[in-house]
């Protein structure tokens, strides 16, 4: 009779090895079926993709940088790089919770939406709050993208199971909603009005 259990729990124990599975809300679902369905592929070239392009914020961030007028647009790009190195690296981590390799890959949204603020710097003038406002709306541009992206992802984690993932990706939307936010606060404290005044 001792001997039937042991059987039965080494059957059981094999079992559970061999059939790996996730609980995603009330359903079961195979963790090497999901490695290969069409929506772990789409999360992870989306993932592919937003990593290559907070890649290219960080050197877009510098060039908005240099050429912002205030000191405290200045400060809130100088900002946003060191937050966006932050994401790079959390952005590495969700790769690794779901035992892939980090990988680039190019972000045509992106590089449209950086094109843009770069011929903002080309066709305002220099050392203008008109240049400060429509920098902060090409900031914001690249934000509502980030925000699209992440909050997409993260809910796709949770679709997945992935929860380590979801939770950092969930991390960087809310740094991502405030950065935005004092953003706006930045346009609507002065320099909208500024811009408004001059010729």
């Amino acid at each position: 009779m001792a001997t039937k259990t042991t059987e039965t729990s080494t059957a059981a124990s094999t079992e559970a090895v061999t059939d790996k599975k996730l609980t995603v809300g009330n359903a079961k679902v195979d963790e090497n079926e999901m490695k290969h369905s069409s929506l772990h592929k789409f999360f992870v070239d989306a993932l592919k993709d937003i990593y290559y392009a907070e890649d290219a914020i960080i050197t877009a961030l510098e060039k908005m940088q240099e050429a912002a007028t205030t000191e405290e647009l200045k400060d809130a790009f100088e900002d946003h790089q060191l937050q966006t190195k932050k994401h790079i690296s959390r952005l590495e981590k969700v790769f690794k919770s779901i035992n892939e390799e980090p990988e680039r890959k190019k972000c045509e949204a992106i590089e449209g939406i950086i094109k843009e603020g770069e011929e903002i710097i080309k066709t305002t003038k220099e050392g203008s709050m008109t240049r400060d406002a429509a920098l902060i709306i090409a900031a914001q541009k690249v934000e509502h993208y980030e925000i699209a992206t992440y909050g997409g992802l993260a809910q796709l984690a949770i679709t997945m199971g992935h929860d380590k993932a979801a939770d950092l990706l969930e991390r960087t939307l809310q740094e991502e909603e405030e950065t935005d936010h004092n953003l706006t606060d930045i346009a609507e404290t002065f320099i909208n009005f500024d811009a408004e005044q001059e010729d």
